[in-house]
């Protein structure tokens, strides 16, 4: 049992992991779907279970070998589909092929997708009223300790065994040459780098489109490179705190310079991201 009032667990503890929306979509804010997590991680808070995000961990890697191997090792998965956010419907994917223990959470603005619609959904109002989420937490609570104990029976399936008999693939583990890891790893990152310079370009062309208080000439990575103080720092030495403070005194003097006064909070912010962004690309 999982319950701490009721039994010790043997060994490990067992980890709960969250597949879950991270950032603003749907209508909500990031502060809302973090608020989602803490209900959850508040419904399992007197179990045995360590509740995580799949990305969540304490090692250095790379982020999608590491959610990959805490979609199949984690002994449970709490998937949270509401707003389905595509990152979320590929992990639940994977969870599911891999036929392990999963609960599946959606908020009441959320319809069902027809292929889980078959699988028991928990449902959470999306406005978090207080009495229906402790209504809620009782029930996810109770479904994931009665879920993980009937997993450890041979005859369990989440989904895929109610359609024919299937043997799932694990994660295969072979070893590599120190340097071939390192080569590896560095071509993750730098395709992970393209693409996020990819988005920063994305976001500064649509600031441009959006905005005609802005300036043809008001670019951002050139004002940001022909920035007087960007040679007050050691680019070698330079600390996330020196980075910040210097990003938000750049982003003041854009701001000053261009007559940004009373622009709205969404592209003030995208603005600011862009300069931090390309202060960043620009000193390391």
């Amino acid at each position: 049992m999982t319950n701490k009032k009721e039994a010790k667990v043997e060994g490990n503890p067992p980890k709960c992991g969250l597949i879950a929306p991270i950032a603003a979509m749907d209508g909500c804010s990031e502060a809302h779907w973090e608020e989602v997590r803490f209900i959850i991680k508040e419904a399992l808070q007197d179990t045995d279970f360590i509740v995580e995000l799949v990305s969540d961990s304490n090692e250095v890697g790379i982020i999608q070998k590491r959610i990959v191997e805490n979609i199949y090792y984690n002994d449970m998965i709490i998937c949270d589909v509401s707003g389905k956010n595509p990152n979320v419907m590929f992990e639940l994917g994977m969870r599911l092929a891999f036929d392990k223990p999963t609960i599946i959470i959606k908020d009441d603005k959320t319809n069902y997708s027809f292929d889980t619609a078959p699988i028991e959904h928990i449902e959470y109002p999306r406005d978090l009223h207080y009495l229906t989420i402790q209504n809620f937490k009782v029930k996810l609570r109770s479904k994931v300790i009665a879920t993980y104990e009937a997993s450890k029976k041979p005859e369990y399936t989440t989904f895929l065994k109610h359609f024919g008999q299937f043997i799932t693939t694990g994660i295969e583990s072979k070893p590599v040459e120190a340097e071939q890891f390192i080569i590896e790893a560095l071509m993750e990152m730098k395709a992970e780098l393209k693409s996020l310079r990819s988005e920063r370009s994305t976001t500064i062309t649509n600031i441009y489109k959006e905005n005609s208080r802005l300036k043809p000439n008001a670019n951002i990575p050139s004002f940001v490179r022909n920035h007087p103080t960007l040679i007050t720092i050691d680019r070698t030495s330079a600390t996330s705190q020196q980075i910040n403070e210097l990003a938000n005194e750049i982003t003041d003097d854009y701001f000053r310079s261009h007559d940004l006064s009373g622009i709205s909070s969404t592209v003030s912010t995208a603005i600011a991201s862009a300069i931090h962004s390309t202060l960043v690309d620009e000193i390391l």
